[in-house]
């Protein structure tokens, strides 16, 4: 058998899942040889598996997460957030990424919002959607930017373009005419499309406010709320607990089936 050159094919061929399992196949004992229908089904299962790891990998890499090791089976539901288990344990199956549904998180500063959103962006990521992950700020000054060296477009075709968009800090200030405007064009790109998952300080009943001019703030608002579900967690800040690390509890971990 020329096992080399079968594996220099291989992997010229970019297939190193089904290399690899050609050589782990190749050193068992050949009295319990498989045959080759079982051979190539195998390979194969081990080639779409290298696969899919490869493309979480990237998936992970290009979201940016502020917090990338966050995960859904790391939450602690024995703090008190007000977290309902069985609806965080529904989101993190993704029907409502297939339904192009928003998500919305809000609490006071330091109950885990942002480690949260990442949590689920990371759980997205797994069940390979595109995410992105941004917070608001420097998505103003992102667009700011690409308006003055003509980028603008682009910008605006790869945030409608991704799967999941993470928006952080939303409403920390008020906005402007122009940021009002940059959102409107954002969310009418998006709705109904993909996915936005929100998290904010400010009630969602005062971002009417917030956003400023009322027509504007009427059309972004529509297209973010009434197909959203809604997180809100309560009570004092972990960080004023010193409980930073206890955002996650290691002991208690829930499994999430893809």
């Amino acid at each position: 058998m020329l096992t080399h050159p079968t594996l220099d094919q291989l992997n010229t061929l970019g297939l190193t899942g089904m290399a690899c399992a050609w050589r782990d196949l190749a050193e068992q004992d050949p009295n319990a040889a498989l045959s080759r229908d079982e051979w190539l089904a195998l390979m194969l299962e081990c080639e779409a598996s290298t696969r899919a790891e490869k493309r979480f990998s990237n998936r992970l890499r290009a979201a940016k997460l502020r917090f990338p090791n966050a995960c859904i089976e790391d939450i602690d539901f024995a703090a008190p957030r007000g977290l309902d288990r069985r609806n965080m344990l529904a989101l993190a199956q993704g029907g409502w990424l297939k339904a192009h549904e928003n998500l919305i998180l809000s609490g006071q500063t330091g109950t885990g919002k942002t480690w949260m959103a990442c949590a689920f962006g990371h759980q997205a990521a797994r069940l390979d959607h595109s995410v992105a992950y941004m917070r608001m700020p420097r998505l103003f000054e992102d667009m700011a930017m690409a308006r003055i060296d003509g980028r603008f477009p682009r910008l605006v075709d790869k945030l409608a373009r991704v799967q999941l968009l993470i928006l952080d800090d939303w409403g920390t200030h008020s906005l402007n005419d122009q940021q009002r405007l940059d959102l409107l064009e954002i969310f009418e790109e998006r709705y109904q499309r993909k996915s936005t998952m929100i998290t904010a300080q400010l009630p969602v009943s005062a971002w009417h406010e917030m956003i400023g001019e009322a027509t504007i703030a009427d059309a972004i608002l529509d297209r973010i709320i009434h197909n959203a579900h809604r997180i809100e967690l309560k009570g004092e800040s972990m960080r004023k607990k010193g409980k930073i690390t206890a955002l996650t509890n290691s002991e208690k971990v829930e499994t999430i089936a893809p």
